[in-house]
């Protein structure tokens, strides 16, 4: 556990149980030999992913079909050996969900025959599709409770009997082999974008994640947030936001932050002063706030760039302002938090020093720096991922190689010597050959040093925990297919849309706010990524026919798709919490959303602002440039989100009176409105109230002579 002094460890792992396992199984595959086959299983699904990554020689339908294989296999499975009571029990699971890997199978043995005779399907072929869909429908309720299979079977009796609702809402009817042929056969369904999307770049990121933790990620954010930021004012909440922040620029999981940098941070808070509802509150705000965190952002911002048609680096750009405000304003709250309880930094014997700690393990930033690099020059999310993730197995085999060397000498002619062998196989152009090629000699050599295999054992970890944790984000990306697929042959988008029009004609405001609660309540009980997709298919090609940026109408609907898992009943992200903080979700939850105030602002600011997210259409470019835009932009954002920290909390230099958060709230909406003067009157009020303020503080300790 934490030590009351002295340095500040990490706590003993602290259990985090759930309903289901939309969050992640236990640790762990399961008991004996029923835990090998899931851990031998998981490691086929991941070496499939990484050949189909690396050398993407089989058709999109084909792996798409296989991907979703695996899903169900290990779904029924994984669940099986946490559940069951008995062999029998575990063995009906792993038979079901073989059926189901059949299922994902008959992709690939009959891929020229299905082309052949799309459209006319054979009764094996409706048997085979009607059997995948029951199987994803009821692994999904398995995995994540019933909410999201509920929402999407609705959407399949619609496409079953639409035809007898009365006008708008009907359509023109389907029969069972059309509707079957086009969810489980064609590319609109299960094998849509978001599955096409899981079985490409997200299990690519997950596995680039997986193995950057076990090089030691984890530790190297988590000294550098506390040397950093350990002594001042309040330092351990913001050690949570900011480590918080660089976990998400690797993993993209909001309620998997929590549960691992919240086992750490929450108690630290806690010891520190602060209540255990609002450290839990600031742990999930951050760690949510690790899924708009470039570059990696989630599986989100993988969907978002094919759903759109732009590369990868276009979301991660549009994304960067609006996440530093998002991470800078939860940075403010915690900061006014302690100001206004007088909580005070850590001691300089308790904190690491985050210098020592870059200096020691600098090379572990490679892999990320290599990947932003990549991103942003052009290169495929693919192929970025899969340099980064060889030159991650490379330094966890490097360093393994060279950690029982007799001296520093050898260890920088070893690195030298790879580098220069990379550069030498790579000249004409880095190739997946010649870097594989690399990888493979060093597995080699590790398996000839003292402790190579400890290594060797990480990395063949890595594989199988990685296809475990591609599961619940999968079978999402899967069963959200019933709803794309319903919807591309339906037309029934069409109806939503014109009501979001019809009210964007009147006010784009109350537009904003359709959709912004349409995204909240389907997160309430659905995971981020299905929240997304449905709310950008339903609303965002609305908003965009009102003259919102494209990308940032997508965005909009995926700010407050997060945002469903910090608001309240639900507050998944708080419900994590909540053991780790032994307090109750519900107050977690409340105190979650006043730090996260700028995550429920940020997207309308972006929206009447687009240079917020450096898109072209700001109102202010035509009078400042550009740049002079996003400049302007982004200081009336940073000020307002400033201003309803102060509302937030009620302090700045002293506790504000309601008078005073009232002139501070409506400084802040007069910086969000968009009409004459709103500027400079929120400009005018914000001064005042922080001058004002400013003269009522208390004046400064004398000190003893």
């Amino acid at each position: 556990m934490l030590q009351a002094e002295g340095t500040a460890t990490a706590p003993d792992k602290i259990k985090v149980e759930f309903d289901n396992f939309e969050h992640g199984f236990p640790e762990g595959f399961g008991p004996r030999g029923w835990g090998a086959l899931a851990y031998w299983i998981g490691i086929a699904f991941a070496v499939f992913q990484l050949y189909v990554a690396a050398f993407n020689y089989l058709p999109s339908q084909v792996v798409r079909g296989v991907h979703v294989g695996f899903l169900v296999l290990l779904t029924f499975g994984l669940i099986a050996n946490f559940t069951a009571k008995s062999n029998f029990g575990r063995a009906l699971g792993w038979a079901i969900g073989g059926a189901g890997f059949l299922c994902g199978l008959y992709q690939w043995i009959f891929y020229a025959d299905l082309i052949a005779r799309d459209g006319d399907p054979t009764r094996l072929d409706l048997v085979v599709g009607t059997v995948l869909a029951v199987l994803i429908f009821e692994g999904t309720r398995r995995l994540m409770g019933a909410a999201l299979p509920l929402m999407c079977g609705a959407c399949l009796v619609y496409w079953f009997f639409g035809q007898y609702l009365p006008s708008p809402l009907n359509h023109r009817g389907y029969d069972f082999d059309q509707i079957i042929t086009h969810l489980s056969f064609g590319t609109e369904g299960f094998y849509g974008v978001p599955i096409y999307v899981s079985a490409t770049y997200i299990f690519l990121f997950i596995l680039f994640g997986s193995f950057l933790e076990r090089a030691g990620m984890i530790q190297l954010f988590t000294d550098v947030s506390l040397g950093l930021f350990g002594r001042t004012r309040g330092g351990p909440a913001k050690v949570a936001v900011f480590a918080s922040g660089m976990m998400g620029t690797i993993s993209g999981s909001g309620v998997a932050n929590v549960v691992t940098v919240g086992q750490f941070t929450i108690p630290l808070m806690i010891r520190f002063g602060y209540r255990r509802a609002f450290a839990a509150g600031v742990e999930a705000t951050a760690s949510m706030g690790g899924q708009i965190m470039p570059p990696v952002m989630g599986a989100v911002a993988f969907i978002m760039a094919e759903t759109l048609g732009v590369q990868y680096s276009e979301i991660v750009k549009a994304a960067a302002i609006p996440a530093i405000l998002y991470f800078a304003s939860a940075f403010w709250m915690v900061h006014l938090e302690a100001g206004k309880h007088g909580l005070v930094g850590m001691k300089r014997s308790e904190i690491p020093s985050a210098w020592k700690a870059l200096v020691t393990r600098w090379y572990l930033v490679l892999p990320l720096a290599a990947l932003v690099y990549m991103l942003f020059e052009g290169f495929t999310p693919l192929y970025a991922g899969s340099m980064g993730l060889a030159l991650t197995v490379a330094l966890i085999l490097g360093t393994a190689i060279t950690t029982g060397a007799s001296s520093n000498v050898i260890r920088y002619i070893f690195w030298i010597g790879l580098a220069l062998v990379v550069a030498a196989l790579s000249r004409d152009g880095l190739q997946i050959v010649p870097v594989a090629s690399v990888v493979v000699g060093l597995i080699v050599i590790t398996a000839f040093v003292r402790g190579g295999f400890r290594a060797l054992r990480d990395c063949r970890d890595a594989l199988a925990e990685s296809a475990k944790s591609a599961i619940t984000v999968g079978m999402a990306c899967a069963i959200v297919g019933v709803i794309i697929g319903m919807m591309s042959q339906t037309g029934v988008g069409t109806i939503f849309g014109g009501w979001v029009i019809g009210l964007g004609e009147k006010s784009l405001f109350l537009a904003l706010i359709m959709t912004m609660l349409l995204s909240i309540l389907l997160g309430t009980g659905i995971p981020t990524i299905p929240t997304y997709i449905i709310t950008a298919a339903l609303a965002a090609p609305a908003l965009a026919k009102l003259g919102v940026p494209l990308i940032a109408s997508h965005m909009f609907a995926f700010y407050y798709g997060i945002m469903a898992d910090l608001s309240p009943p639900v507050a998944l992200a708080a419900l994590a919490a909540a053991p780790i903080a032994k307090e109750n979700p519900d107050k977690i939850g409340w105190e979650a959303m006043r730090i996260a105030l700028a995550g429920y602002v940020i997207p309308f600011i972006f929206v009447y602002s687009p240079a917020l997210m450096l898109q072209a259409g700001d109102p202010m470019a035509a009078k400042l440039g550009f740049y002079g835009a996003v400049a302007l932009a982004s200081v009336k954002a940073l000020v307002a989100i400033a201003l309803f920290g102060m509302v937030a909390i009620g302090f700045l230099f002293t506790r504000l009176t309601l008078i005073e958060r009232l002139v501070a709230l409506g400084a802040a909406f007069c910086l969000l409105g968009d009409f004459q003067l709103s500027d400079t009157a929120g400009f005018v009020l914000a001064a005042a109230i922080v001058l004002w303020q400013w003269r009522q503080r208390p004046p400064a300790p004398v000190e003893a002579v």
